[in-house]
């Protein structure tokens, strides 16, 4: 799939002119006030994007609320707080809420496709470029993609609203224009949106801008992530230059059109490689690498590879080629990397010179620890006030 425009969008108002953009709704914006899937709300949201396919552009959708859908037919009156019965009625749920999909996507002509991740299809390689052939050949098709996170085998990260930052490294994988957050509240404000005083935010242009911003933690009743999340993905996407809007689903048409609703969040940097951008921010580690400080210098001011001589102890249990954190000796998460050796190796080799390394343990044992093209430094943000 090649890149689908010349020069990323600087402004909301040339939104109408992006030729592919990736929508994620969350739960509380599908659901009516018991909880339960509304097809209304549903069928108004495809009414809206399917209008932007009719205008030539190219839409996938990240789509919550699998679990949500589960809900009646399971007879549960509030979404389940237990891990069984969340993946019992996402299993459930799942295939109601693609059925109401492809029903309403299909009173205007258009045909959807479900697509089901884990954090593991974004996290090894080859899922993630499995992933990205079956996305580009869907939009080529003209196919509209429905992505939701697989919950009914998804562990934790259920229970962490990781569609949000799932909709950010799809909108990189499929290289979109822009991102648009829908959510429950129709911006980012200066406090809670309920607070008297508080004002919405129309744009952000860098990081800096939400510098004592105080936001919640908390999400809805039936969703899992809260403004926190939506502002982590947020960070995701306009770090590696995807632009979002962030606004209520009951303002799509409106964001979509390019007009002055929700917060526009400007893109701060340049597009990342897949493979370092799955490695900064989707990747799960499997162990750490603890440094002494001149192997952090070596690594975050050289930009060198990491060798065994600078590594001080080895966490966790991991193979050949897995993500792990490279940590300071204060404790901070410095860089993340693709460890050529297995952890039940790396003891035998720490602090030890490849010189040393290849006289006692023979030619392969001189490698890095962690080759430069497999590390990608962790950038510290300043965080926002957190509410709750």
């Amino acid at each position: 799939m090649c890149a689908v425009s010349v020069a990323p969008l600087v402004s909301r108002d040339q939104l109408p002119s992006a030729q592919r953009i990736v929508v994620k709704v969350g739960s509380s914006s599908l659901t009516d006030p018991d909880g339960h899937l509304d097809p209304e709300r549903l069928h108004a949201l495809v009414d809206v994007l399917a209008a932007r396919r009719a205008a030539g552009q190219q839409v996938v959708l990240v789509s919550s609320g699998a679990i949500a859908s589960g809900m009646a037919p399971l007879g549960l009156a509030t979404r389940p707080r237990d891990l069984a019965t969340q993946q019992a009625a996402a299993s459930v749920g799942q295939g109601r809420l693609i059925a109401h999909y492809t029903s309403a996507f299909h009173a205007h002509g258009l045909h959807v496709a479900q697509v089901l991740l884990t954090a593991d299809d974004t996290v090894r390689r080859g899922h993630y470029r499995n992933a990205f052939r079956a996305l580009a050949r869907l939009l080529d098709l003209g196919v509209v993609p429905v992505i939701n996170e697989n919950d009914a085998v998804a562990t934790e990260e259920i229970r962490f609203g990781d569609n949000d930052r799932l909709a950010a490294l799809v909108s990189h994988l499929v290289q979109a224009d822009a991102l648009v957050l829908l959510t429950d509240v129709d911006g980012l404000y200066t406090g809670p949106p309920s607070r008297p005083g508080s004002t919405r935010i129309a744009s952000v242009q860098a990081p800096g801008d939400l510098d004592g911003i105080e936001v919640t933690a908390r999400g809805s009743a039936v969703g899992t992530g809260g403004m926190v999340t939506k502002l982590e993905s947020v960070a995701i996407a306009t770090g590696t230059g995807i632009p979002v809007v962030l606004t209520s689903a009951a303002q799509a048409a409106a964001a979509l059109a390019g007009e002055d609703v929700g917060t526009w969040f400007a893109a701060t940097g340049r597009r990342a490689s897949i493979r370092l951008l799955w490695l900064a921010h989707a990747a799960r580690p499997r162990g750490r690498l603890l440094l002494d400080e001149g192997a952090v210098r070596a690594v975050v001011e050289r930009r060198k590879s990491l060798l065994p001589a600078g590594v001080t102890a080895v966490e966790g249990e991991f193979e050949s080629g897995d993500p792990v954190e490279i940590v300071g000796p204060d404790g901070v998460t410095v860089a993340r990397g693709l460890v050529a050796y297995a952890s039940d190796e790396v003891p035998e080799l720490l602090g030890k010179s490849t010189k040393v390394l290849r006289a006692e343990l023979g030619p392969g044992y001189d490698k890095e620890l962690v080759h430069r093209d497999d590390l990608v430094l962790v950038r510290r943000r300043a965080k926002a006030t957190l509410d709750g």
